[in-house]
């Protein structure tokens, strides 16, 4: 296996330490304990020793991947796809057509991905069979002992009956590893240690609300960082939505999310911040971690982190892979700054009238046909230049799915471009395409 052509798909010039030294250590020992922050590459950092333990010639499952969200399962799924390798990858997650997943079962994937839910239920159905699956990875493993998923995990791992190496990741540090992981002497790699001393590419600060409207301080911070992306963190889904109703009254472009929202919501939301359609994200904590999202310049806690490690993943997103960003604490009349912030934030204060941030130059666009129409990016980049009057430099990121594809286009030249190929195919298809809501 060529590393060097895999991380040039991956458009990655060189493995950062953490991944080198936990590539090396998987590669010669059986248990291994990843402990390391958000963003910092985990899933390269153990799927590429992995790809040496593949063997072509099995037809059995033999790298089963455990994963709490299906956001999780996607975004790994597609970075294995990236690497350009010969072995199958499946997943399934609560949210995807069971009836799609048992079709892809059908022939076994040397790889599979899923939540401990959905793998139980393919387990109890016999769709699929671990007996002969080799090495198990459970990835964020600390988010789904939260998640309450023990049963569910213990049940899968009695199922795996072969398994030669176990691979545990997670973002926090562990107290202990439960015994049905079978972990009895492991090797850890902890890289938590240098996350609470400061970085000196983040800046931190609070806002304190002059009045009593918390939501009307926000507008007004919004409008003061409106040069760049944004994700603003509440604590319930409530105060999301309530959010999101008062940006859609400025007529803010925006996007929300949390558990409440059906998945294929969500991935489109997820899909517009990759592609840079929307700058602005409301959020709980689901999107704090485990998610494939940008660089993002200011995160803002509308409502203050709970735990440390809450904030530690929270602040994770902004000023990674050194780039510079912004903490706001946004504080009312009753609010504090948590008591386990080391670093006092420096006093910033609210401008006196808002402007509206500024919209996104991209706009996104659906079509309705992915891969299983046999559909890709070049035959959508073909259309869109053909057909659709754009240049190159007009088209932007492309994401296609099972049924259909989302792809971002320059704001100006939407309507005419959706005007121009309402009417065309896409491999001898008539497609519907709109623009996504």
């Amino acid at each position: 296996m060529n590393y060097d052509q895999i991380l040039s798909k991956l458009n990655i010039t060189e493995l950062n330490t953490m991944q080198k030294e936990a590539g090396e250590a998987i590669s010669k020992q059986d248990n291994i304990v990843l402990i390391s922050p958000t963003g910092t590459g985990k899933t390269l950092a153990f799927l590429l020793p992995c790809l040496s333990f593949l063997n072509a010639a099995d037809i059995h499952i033999q790298l089963l991947i455990i994963v709490p969200t299906r956001e999780l399962a996607i975004q790994i799924e597609q970075v294995f796809k990236k690497m350009s390798t010969a072995f199958k990858i499946n997943s399934c997650y609560g949210g995807h057509a069971v009836g799609i997943e048992e079709n892809n079962l059908a022939q076994p994937p040397a790889v599979l991905i899923g939540t401990p839910g959905r793998i139980t239920h393919h387990l109890r159905r016999k769709n699929i069979l671990l007996d002969k699956t080799h090495t198990l990875i459970l990835d964020e493993f600390d988010k789904s002992l939260e998640a309450g998923f023990d049963e569910e995990m213990s049940f899968i791992i009695t199922q795996c009956k072969g398994l030669k190496k176990r691979i545990l990741t997670s973002a926090t540090t562990l107290n202990e590893v439960p015994l049905f992981v079978g972990m009895k002497k492991y090797s850890e790699l902890n890289y938590t240690a240098n996350t609470k001393t400061p970085n000196p590419a983040l800046k931190l600060k609070s806002v304190r609300v002059k009045g009593d409207d918390k939501l009307e301080a926000l507008m007004l911070l919004l409008g003061k960082t409106s040069a760049g992306s944004a994700i603003v963190f509440c604590n319930h889904r409530e105060a999301v939505n309530r959010i999101s109703e008062q940006l859609t009254h400025y007529k803010i472009h925006h996007g929300f999310y949390h558990g409440g929202l059906d998945q294929i919501d969500r991935e489109k939301t997820l899909i517009k911040l990759r592609n840079q359609s929307i700058k602005i994200l409301v959020t709980t904590d689901l999107a704090a971690r485990g998610l494939d999202v940008p660089e993002i310049e200011t995160v803002i806690h509308y409502q203050m982190p709970a735990t440390e490690d809450v904030m530690i993943h929270r602040n994770g997103r902004t000023a990674r892979m050194n780039a510079e960003g912004t903490v706001y604490f946004l504080l009312d009349i009753d609010d504090h700054l948590p008591k386990f912030l080391t670093d006092v934030p420096e006093e910033d204060s609210l401008p006196d009238k808002m402007s509206m941030p500024q919209p996104s130059d991209w706009s996104t666009i659906y079509i309705s046909a992915g891969k299983k129409d046999k559909v890709n990016k070049m035959d959508i980049v073909g259309m869109l230049i053909q057909k659709g009057g754009l240049q190159k430099e007009e088209i932007g990121r492309i994401e296609v799915l099972d049924h259909s594809a989302y792809v971002a286009i320059k704001s100006s030249k939407i309507h005419k471009t959706l005007q121009l190929i309402k009417e065309e195919k896409i491999k001898n298809k008539k497609v519907k395409t709109d623009l996504s809501t």
